[in-house]
């Protein structure tokens, strides 16, 4: 049965602050990690009111710090903007502090608009994006002989790589290295299906794994009833259309109705990022997990669900759990 695990962009509410995102993502880390979710990752942007995930690094110590036994990671580190020697350095001290608990989850995408690329020093398009990740996977690796410059830490730590990645280049160099895959389905599912063929089918076994392991990312909005899921959702077809208008994306307040805030453009666009989403109540939700789960037959699903009150985002990721659990129980029965 596929594990199930949380992205968090500690994402700031309107009328909120950067604390009190904080506390929240600790607050879901700790529950999660009692719910039986497998890991918890971070994501890396910048530039973005409303996200405020940006030393994403240091987000995961304090998250890990708060935690004692689920999976902390990032989901990911844009690898373009830093040297890979500092990310090694950073995640094998990580390693270091919480053995066996540290996932290094990277892209190649900037996280950020052009300016804010430049202001990173974002070093190299796709051409550079394998050399670095081989540069990473030999930092955190044995020591070899010759070896001039030493992650130390990370030399050694073997913190586990993924990629991650919305089209199919992540997929087909994750399956030429062996690494663990990670697709953005939550926000780009076009291209799912292509880059599952791609990963699966193109995969080599490595030193680091045996065979492909996937995970899919999900929007995730759960309630008690379809009527208030729907409700509730409202806040995601908000924030991602003041991301296709280029203005803040804080957690608004849900609405009523949507009639008379987007466009039919808009519409279609936003319906179309979240077009794996699971909306609704627990029956609902069991059910499109099922429905996704028999399409792609991923190991993981990775659930996003930025709500604006916590309450209500933490009540989601619960049903969420709820349900991978009375799944895996109904295919135990089947065995």
């Amino acid at each position: 049965m596929a594990r199930f695990s949380i992205l968090d962009l500690a994402a700031v509410r309107t009328r909120g602050t950067i604390a009190e995102a904080y506390r929240n993502t600790v607050d879901l880390a700790q529950h999660a990690e009692r719910w039986g979710f497998t890991r918890f990752w971070l994501a890396e942007h910048h530039n973005m009111p409303g996200i405020a995930s940006a030393a994403t690094s240091v987000l995961i110590g304090h998250v890990a710090g708060k935690t004692s036994s689920i999976r902390v990671g990032s989901g990911g580190v844009m690898l373009p903007n830093h040297s890979p020697l500092v990310i090694a350095e950073q995640f094998g001290t990580l390693e270091a502090l919480h053995p066996g608990r540290i996932d290094l989850g990277v892209g190649r995408a900037p996280g950020s608009d052009r300016l804010t690329s430049r202001a990173l020093g974002h070093n190299g398009g796709e051409d550079a994006f394998p050399q670095q990740v081989k540069e990473l996977l030999a930092y955190l690796g044995p020591l070899t002989t010759g070896s001039q410059v030493v992650a130390y830490p990370g030399i050694d730590s073997n913190v586990p790589v993924w990629l991650l990645g919305s089209s199919t280049y992540g997929a087909e160099l994750a399956a030429a290295l062996g690494l663990p895959f990670a697709f953005a389905s939550h926000f780009a599912p076009a291209l799912l299906f292509e880059a599952i063929h791609a990963y699966r089918s193109g995969f080599k076994p490595s030193a680091y794994l045996d065979e492909p392991y996937l995970a899919a990312g999900i929007p995730l909005v759960a309630a008690e009833s379809d009527e208030e899921a729907g409700r509730l959702a409202t806040s995601a077809f908000q924030r991602h259309l003041n991301q296709l208008r280029g203005e803040p994306i804080f957690v608004p307040a849900p609405v009523d109705s949507m009639h008379g805030l987007w466009s039919e453009s808009e519409r279609f666009l936003v319906e179309s990022r979240l077009g794996v989403a699971a909306i609704g109540s627990p029956d609902t939700v069991q059910k499109s997990l099922e429905r996704f789960l028999s399409q792609t037959n991923v190991d993981e699903l990775i659930f996003t669900s930025d709500l604006y009150d916590h309450r209500d985002r933490m009540r989601s990721f619960e049903i969420a759990a709820e349900a991978m659990k009375t799944l895996e129980a109904t295919e135990v029965q089947r065995i």
